[in-house]
Formats: C-alpha cells, structure tokens, sequence
C-alpha cells in the first residue's frame, strides 16, 4: 500500500524551499525530496519579475524532483506579502432540529460568514472558523452530531491580491506544477513553530523572513488575526551596507556571523575587519557598532509587532507570549528584545523531529516550509476521516483506512 505524498513550494524573498514527503503515519512524514533556491525577481513577498522569479521555482523543482526521483505534478505553494489584508466575520444558518448538524450545515454557516463586501480585484485565501455557537450555547468547538435550529460561526476571513496571486501563480505553473492551494505565511509556520498549549493559552507567531515579518495570533486554539508587515531582514542588511558602505552580499555575511540585537551585551573590545567602499586595505569595526545598526532596525520591527497587537485588541489575551521564527529569528539576542519591547514571554521556533533528507531544513527559516507539508499532512487525516458523501455522522476508521482512501488522490498530484 502506498503511503500519501505531500509536495510543498515556499516561495520566500531570499530563497525558494521545494519539498517532497511521504506519509507514513498520522504524526509523521518522511522527507524524499529538497530543493533549494536563492529567489530571484521577488520583493518583500510579491513577485515582482515574472521571469526570474519563474526560472528559481523551475531551479527549486527541478532539485527537488532529482532528489525524489519523480515529477512533481501539483503543490501547496505559501503566500505572503503586504497586500494580504484579514477581516473577522459572523454567518448564521438555521438547521433542521430532527437531525444533527452535518459537515454541510457548517460550510453553509462558513459560506454565510464569507459573505462579506470583497472588491473585485482581491480574492478570499482562508476562511478559518474561529468558534460556534448552537442555539445561543458559546464556545462549540465542533458542532458535529450536536442538535439545534440556528448555527452561528465566528470566521476570520484572509484575502489576497488577485493579481499577486495571478503572478505568482503563473510563476509555479512555469515549473509544470500547478498550485492545489495556497496558504498564509504565518499560518504554515504556526504548524512547525506553535505548541497546542501556547495556541490555547494565546500567542502570537511571528515570522521574520527576508522582506516580511507575518504575523498570526492564536486564541482559544484557533487563528483570531493575522497581518504581514513589509519589513524583514533584508532591512538588517541593507541598514548595515548603508552604514559601514558594503556590499549587499558581504553585509549579508557579517550580519550573521557577527551581529547581535542587543548592543550593550557586546564587548567594547570586540572588533572585525571589512573593506568597505572606497577603501584599499581592511579597517577595524567594533561589533558594537554593528549591533547599534541592527538594533535600532529589530526595534523598529517589534514596536510595529506591538502597535498591530494592539490594533487588533487582543494584547491583554496572549499570556502564552510570542513565538519567533523564519530566518531573522537566528539572529543573537533577539528573543531577549522581542521580549523587552513586548513585555511578553519570547521563545525561538525551528523544525522538530524530521525524517529522511533533512541535513539542510533545521533552522527557523525553514518553519514556513516544513509547516506546509504538515498543513498538508492535517488536511489529508480530515480528507480521511470524513463522511463518505451521502452518508451521515462520522465514521470510525482506522489510520491505515484513511490512507487508502486518499492515496489515489495523492498520487494524482504526480503525473
């Protein structure tokens, strides 16, 4: 029997992860495929060169598909960018009280919250239930086989661009793959960076890539808000080219070599040598004066993160604090600043207990990708265990079922 497989595109602003997996039980996967790519013709999460962007995914899958030793045919793909925008939405339906509520009369519920004022030229991305409420009873988490005559959800409706979609969406198809669907940034990372405590308790993931910082708060176990903000660590490096008059690429390298968040944690003493522009021999810097540089960037981003809290009135409701992943997050001392400016508990996130080809994905800036295989990987168990049409109520089944029944459909993602 052949196990599921999964295929995830993340297409970031300073790399494209391509990554193959196969199922092999409800908790874990098995990495076949990797492929990695510098990104090229995008910025701050948009494509913004169809050509070159297109030829880096091609790069990516190509990798990718040598590694696992076939073609890849279909693919979740991430999407972020500062045209996302995210709205919370109220649908009611009325049910028939003779029977239980079906998963129908919840995607009717979910159809009514969606239908809201969407201009022409954005397109819905997800429609996450955040609670339901049955005959005036608060706080149902699933509604499934419970009676009543009046279904109520809470949704938090995501959105996109049309056309950054249309574009990046053309970009994958130049590959030979066609997108299955997309998901959010921080919603991919959360699947990799958050605890089902911290979800419950209430936290924000915060993803710091190259040219975005996503953002995702969790209460209650479900997703409340989200918001990209177009800054990222492409900020940090530029800041640093632009004041010690580097190059982009050695900016780059001395951020992560030698940088820090935090400038009084650096010895005064403490120096490095670059040749900067204009400048025939090395000279000295302090890592202090690198730090200073990158913190007053790092600052800038977490009073952003603070200000959108707070804009979303859900600052006094994440005592679980705020988990920090992608890239930036590897960046020193930077959980102890998210902490200062935030006032909340701060932790870092990475992968966790990968199988197969993983000697390159254990990192923060590799959260977004693996949590795409295992979104994937969530919504095959629901594709599993649900209802056969026709039939009402939920069927026992066990993992080795479910799999059955889906992997022919898996296996339709390849040529």
């Amino acid at each position: 029997m052949d196990a599921p497989l999964l295929t995830a595109i993340d297409v970031g602003t300073t790399k494209i992860c391509t990554l193959v997996a196969e199922m092999v039980s409800e908790t874990e996967f098995e990495i076949l495929g990797v492929g990695l790519e510098p990104a090229r013709g995008m910025r701050k999460g948009v494509v913004v060169n169809v050509d070159e962007a297109g030829a880096a995914i091609r790069e990516s899958v190509a990798k990718a598909e040598r590694t696992a030793g076939f073609e890849i045919g279909q693919a979740l793909v991430s999407l972020a960018g500062s045209h996302i925008a995210s709205v919370n939405s109220h649908g009611v339906v009325g049910i028939s009280g003779q029977r239980g509520i079906e998963q129908e009369d919840i995607d009717r519920a979910l159809d009514a919250a969606q239908a809201i004022a969407i201009p022409h030229n954005r397109e819905v991305l997800h429609v996450i239930p955040r609670g339901f409420t049955v005959d005036g009873q608060e706080g149902v988490r699933s509604p499934l086989g419970m009676h009543g005559f009046r279904l109520e959800v809470e949704a938090h409706i995501v959105t996109a661009a049309t056309s950054s979609v249309q574009n990046l969406t053309k970009c994958v198809e130049s590959a030979g793959v066609q997108v299955e669907s997309y998901v959010l940034n921080p919603l991919a990372s959360a699947e990799v960076a958050l605890t089902d405590t911290e979800r419950e308790m209430g936290c924000i993931v915060c993803d710091i890539g190259g040219g975005t910082t996503d953002l995702a708060i969790y209460i209650e176990g479900n997703v409340w808000h989200t918001m990209v903000l177009s800054v990222g660590g492409n900020h940090l490096t530029s800041d640093i080219a632009h004041g010690l008059r580097l190059p982009a690429d050695l900016a780059e390298k001395i951020k992560i070599e030698y940088g820090s968040a935090r400038a009084r944690d650096i010895d005064p003493s403490e120096l490095f040598s670059v040749t900067p522009f204009g400048e025939e021999q090395p000279v000295q810097v302090g890592k202090v004066d690198l730090a200073m540089i990158i913190e007053a960037r790092v600052d800038e981003v977490f009073n952003l993160v603070l200000q959108e809290i707070k804009r979303s009135g859900y600052d006094g409701l994440l005592p679980a604090g705020i988990v920090l992943t992608g890239g930036t997050a590897q960046l020193r001392a930077i959980r102890s600043v998210a902490s200062e400016v935030l006032n909340l508990p701060a932790r870092v996130a990475a992968p966790e207990n990968l199988r197969g080809l993983v000697d390159s994905l254990h990192g923060p800036q590799f959260s977004t990708s693996v949590g795409l295989l295992k979104w994937a990987a969530r919504e095959t168990l629901a594709a599993a265990r649900a209802p056969l049409p026709g039939r009402r109520g939920n069927r026992s089944k066990t993992m080795d079922d479910g799999i059955t029944k889906v992997s022919e459909w898996f296996r339709r993602l390849l040529p």
